[in-house]
């Protein structure tokens, strides 16, 4: 019997209309933070969307974001079975928690994935990423390594030219790369953060890119460093733009991570997050920061000696005479300097920290109560890790020196040496009294411990007896630190603990065991301001940042670039003339003017106790280049161009209030401006400062 048309036609309209009802109805696995919503389809591709982005950050929506490499092939698309979204309670706070489950649709293997997001209520915007690959299957696989938080952002219009994104990239490599930078087509960086050269290595396991309406940043937040890679890469037709977390097996050992899965085992990732801002990259910096205090990373708080201004013997070289510093002290003292650092060349050599022939006539103790008698304190250059072939250390206690993948000692090159192992308690306690004959017998106050080679090492594959694992010498660096910073504060509680990693990507892990970050060695005023505002957003707004020498900046005179960043400022110069008379740093007429100068600004306002508020301007799009910091109910601004004129908006201001203008660096009244919006037409070339005050 045939079915009527009629009927036909009424029963595929009960079809579709059932269809459509069950896609509608059928929710897809989503968790919420803040703005940021990440969610999940039938092949556990997600994809982010962000509430203030003005136009979608990914480049083709749903992405293969978390994968797993198995026997050589990518695995990226697993069939979705589960998903179940609860409360959480933990030492994060209060949040939510996704759950979602799936298997691999690549008939070869058996292997189920489960991918737990968690947003967290107190750190909205950000979401917590951890993956487990569970072997289903009777074979053993092979593992090659894991990608969470692989995305591919696209630009606001159709082109993706170098002012399309701007970026925070943390790893460390010879050349001393800007950690802020745009992207544009044909662009690359690994990012790992391991050792990127023999003695260059580490970061702060976050990247982060960002266009000027929205950004998404990406990394790891376990409290221990890993040998991961962020890796920042455009497409093959530069129509976007790719970050993640990438981790191989081919970087690590196999005692310490499995390069293989037997039947009904398990592997997981690391925790790792993805959050989306407005404005730059401070932000995420701070995010990613609560989530390290959350779980009980806590970053030193600088004391007051940490804002004094530094001079450093640095000017006079490793050659420098006992003479030649001690008759600088009377002018540092002049001109306000309250610290004089004494720099490398003291010692006779790296791994042996006892006084060479420049103290045949005068002790160190002798030298330090000199500086003392000018009201002056004392700090003491250090390079801890390295070892000098030939040396004490080098030659007495070898059980110490760290032995590489290779087999060999693992090279210093500046201080042509060998590292140390910092795992090691032989290595820590060998440290330890050396603090405290620096600082108990000699009666320094504060330490300078310097070097490229301070952020990261290798595994060391050569002290199985004292070590579970070769990478345990990379895990416990950071603890190394404690305990130098532990005993020096023990010793003195307003010691100040610098660590200048000469040029390399600040280490989150080393920075809690420090209360005076540095711009170590910048190569321009650049990076002396945007290494500032990593600092501030990574350690805290009132963080005592040290611009280091002004001589290192542009012109060897941009005190403003310290000053305007917040940052505690210094130099080198040599003096008198006759002393050194062809030394690049001498102290000129014209140059102790420019210092007396912003020593006055300096001490005026103590810019680096106020709050740096980091979140009003965008370092990459926003133009001209402009900070502020908040202190005492006032806002201080600093604008930098080669040169400018135009508007400049004064961000931050409160509604309803009227506040006076005025240059602090020339005290030159600029009139007054009402509250939030506020802006100023001006020309300026180099930079601008301006403080706002509100009106009684």
């Amino acid at each position: 019997m045939k079915t009527p048309l009629v009927d036909m036609r009424l029963l595929i309209a009960i079809t579709v209309i059932f269809c459509f009802s069950s896609c509608v109805n059928k929710q897809q696995p989503q968790i919420t933070s803040g703005k940021v919503t990440l969610t999940f389809d039938e092949l556990l591709h997600t994809k982010v969307d962000f509430e203030d982005a003005k136009k979608a950050l990914l480049l083709d929506g749903y992405q293969p974001s978390e994968t797993i490499t198995i026997n050589g092939e990518v695995l990226r698309d697993f069939e979705l079975k589960d998903y179940r979204l609860t409360s959480i309670s933990n030492d994060l706070g209060t949040g939510n928690r996704l759950i979602v489950t799936g298997n691999t649709t690549n008939p070869k293997y058996k292997i189920q994935k489960k991918v737990i997001a968690t947003a967290y209520d107190s750190i909205p915007n950000l979401i917590t990423t951890r993956v487990e690959y569970v072997n289903n299957g009777g074979q053993v696989l092979t593992l090659g390594g894991w990608k969470n938080n692989q995305y591919v952002l696209q630009p606001l219009d159709k082109s993706l030219s170098e002012k399309s994104f701007w970026s925070f990239q943390s790893a460390s490599y010879p050349s001393r790369k800007d950690w802020v930078l745009p992207v544009g087509q044909n662009f690359e960086q690994q990012n790992y953060q391991g050792m990127n050269a023999t003695d260059y290595g580490g970061g702060t396991p976050v990247v982060d890119l960002w266009r000027s309406d929205a950004g998404l940043a990406v990394g790891h937040v376990e409290t221990e460093p890993q040998l991961i890679s962020l890796p920042v890469k455009t497409t093959s037709k530069n129509k976007g733009i790719k970050l993640s977390v990438s981790f191989a097996t081919d970087s690590v050992s196999t005692l310490k991570y499995p390069h293989s899965i037997q039947p009904k085992d398990s592997v997981s990732t690391f925790e790792t997050f993805l959050t989306s801002h407005k404005g730059d990259y401070y932000t995420s910096i701070r995010k990613y920061r609560k989530v390290l205090d959350s779980k009980g990373i806590e970053f030193a708080e600088p004391t007051e000696t940490a804002y004094e201004p530094i001079w450093c013997a640095w000017g006079y070289g490793r050659d420098f005479t006992l003479d030649k510093v001690i008759n600088t002290l009377p002018k540092v003292k002049e001109l306000g300097f309250e610290w004089a650092v004494l720099d490398d060349g003291w010692q006779i050599a790296e791994g042996d920290w006892q006084t060479n022939a420049k103290f045949n006539k005068t002790t160190m103790k002798q030298f330090v109560d000199e500086v003392h008698e000018y009201d002056l304190k004392a700090k003491l250059w250090w390079a801890p890790l390295a070892a000098d072939p030939g040396s004490r250390v080098h030659e007495n206690e070898s059980n110490m020196l760290l032995i590489n993948k290779q087999g060999n000692y693992q090279k210093i090159t500046w201080w042509d040496s060998h590292y140390l192992n910092p795992a090691l308690k032989t290595t820590k306690e060998y440290h330890k009294q050396l603090v405290q004959k620096f600082m108990e017998e000699w009666g320094y106050d504060g330490l300078k411990i310097d070097g490229q080679h301070l952020n990261q090492v290798p595994p060391d594959y050569s002290h199985s007896e004292a070590q579970k694992y070769p990478e345990e010498s990379v895990e416990e660096l950071p603890d190394f630190y404690k305990e130098i910073y532990k005993t020096a504060k023990n010793i003195k509680s307003d010691a100040v603990v610098e660590i200048c990693p000469c040029g390399t990507s600040g280490s989150s892990f080393i920075m809690p065991y420090m209360n005076q970050p540095v711009s170590s060695d910048p190569l321009d005023s650049w990076q002396i301001r945007h290494k500032g505002k990593t600092y501030k957003a990574l350690m805290g707004e009132s963080a005592a940042y040290y611009g280091d020498h002004v001589e290192l900046s542009d012109d060897q005179s941009d005190f403003a670039s310290t000053v305007g960043i917040g940052g505690v400022i210094g130099s080198k110069f040599t003096w008198p003339k006759s002393a050194d008379p062809d030394n690049e740093f001498l102290l000129t007429d014209e140059k102790e003017a420019l210092i007396k100068k912003w020593m006055g600004i300096y001490k005026n306002y103590m810019l680096p106790k106020g709050e740096y508020r980091g979140e009003l301007y965008d370092i990459g799009f926003d133009r001209p280049e402009a900070h502020a910091i908040e202190r005492n109910g006032k806002l201080f601004y600093a604008f930098y161009a080669d040169s400018f004129e135009g508007k400049v908006e004064l961000r931050g201001l409160k509604a309803d209030t009227s506040y006076e203008l005025a240059n602090y660096e020339t005290g030159k009244q600029m009139g007054t401006v009402e509250g939030s919006g506020a802006s100023l037409e001006t020309s300026f070339s180099d930079h601008l400062m301006i403080v706002a005050k509100p009106q009684e």
